[in-house]
C-alpha cells in the first residue's frame, strides 16, 4: 500500500469530526479524542460494556466486554501508561486496487511516560478471524509508519486479572493516607508477608487499604501472576523509577480528583 492509502478519522474533545492521511494526523492527542464509534445496545447481548474509572488521568474510558475491562485496569495499574482512549480513531484503506476502502476502529489508544503512542485491539485469541487478522496486520503497519507500538491483547492471566479486580477498589487517591503509607513503605523496605509487614504498621483494618493502594500504584512490589493476594503473600520495595513513577501519577490523579 502506498502512502495515502491510509485515512484516519477521530473525533476531538468538542465532538467535533476531523479526517485525512495518516502522516497528517499522527501527531493528534488521541488519548484525549472522543470515542468515534458508539457501543451497541440490544436485546439479547452477549458483550458487556460500560465505563470504568481509571485513576490515570481521573476519567472514564470506555469498554466494551470484560475482557476489555480486564485491559483496561492492567493499564490502568501500570505507571508508564499516562493517558488512554477507548474507539480512538477510524483507520481505513483501499486493498488490491479496489475502491471501496476497508475501515478498522482499534480498541485503545495508550500514551506512555516517556511520549510514546501504543495502539491496542482486545480480541481473545479464540476469536479472530481471517479477515479480523488482515486488519490487525495493516494496522500494526500503518502504526509502524508514524514510530506508534501496536499490540494485540486478549484474555488477562485469570490470577493476574482476579488480583487487579482486588486492587481496583483501592485505586482513588483518597485511599492514601500519610504517614501510613511511609510506614508501610519502611516496613516493606525488605521482601516480607503481606500480613506481618501490615501487623508491624498498625490495626489491619486501617493499614490493608492504604497498602493495596500501594501495590495498584507499583510503590510497593509483589509478583501478581504468583498467585492470589494472601496473608503470606511477599511484598517488597519497588524499583526506585517505578516508586518515583507512581509517586508522580498519584498525585497528579490526586490533584485532578481534588
Amino acid at each position: 500500500m502506498e502512502v495515502e492509502d491510509f485515512w484516519l478519522e477521530y473525533v476531538d474533545a468538542r465532538g467535533e469530526l476531523h479526517g485525512g492521511p495518516l502522516e497528517v494526523m499522527w501527531s493528534s492527542r488521541f488519548e484525549a479524542a472522543g470515542q468515534v464509534r458508539t457501543f451497541p445496545s440490544y436485546r439479547g447481548q452477549r458483550s458487556f460494556p460500560g465505563w470504568y474509572w481509571a485513576a490515570t488521568g481521573a476519567e472514564l474510558v470506555g469498554y466494551e466486554s470484560w475482557v476489555e475491562l480486564g485491559q483496561l485496569m492492567r493499564l490502568d495499574s501500570d505507571p508508564g501508561v499516562v493517558a488512554m482512549a477507548s474507539q480512538p480513531f477510524r483507520l481505513s484503506w483501499r486493498s488490491g486496487g479496489r475502491a471501496r476502502r476497508i475501515s478498522h476502529t482499534p480498541d485503545y489508544f495508550v500514551r506512555r511516560r516517556d511520549g510514546t503512542g501504543v495502539v491496542l485491539d482486545v480480541r481473545p485469541d479464540d476469536r479472530i478471524e481471517p479477515e479480523d487478522a488482515v486488519k490487525f496486520e495493516v494496522t500494526a503497519a500503518a502504526c509502524a509508519r508514524v514510530g506508534w507500538g501496536f499490540e494485540r491483547v486478549g484474555v488477562l492471566d485469570p490470577v493476574l486479572a482476579a488480583n487487579l479486580r482486588w486492587l481496583s477498589g483501592y485505586r482513588h487517591p483518597r485511599v492514601r493516607r500519610e504517614p501510613v503509607a511511609a510506614k508501610l513503605r519502611t516496613a516493606f523496605a525488605r521482601p516480607r508477608g503481606l500480613l506481618a509487614g501490615v501487623g508491624v504498621v498498625g490495626d489491619p483494618i486501617a493499614v490493608l487499604p492504604v497498602l493495596f493502594h500501594l501495590l495498584w500504584c507499583r510503590q510497593l512490589a509483589v509478583d501478581l501472576e504468583a498467585g492470589l493476594l494472601s496473608a503470606a503473600t511477599l511484598v517488597g520495595p519497588a524499583p526506585a523509577v517505578a516508586e518515583e513513577v507512581g509517586g508522580d501519577a498519584g498525585a497528579s490523579a490526586a490533584a485532578v480528583a481534588g
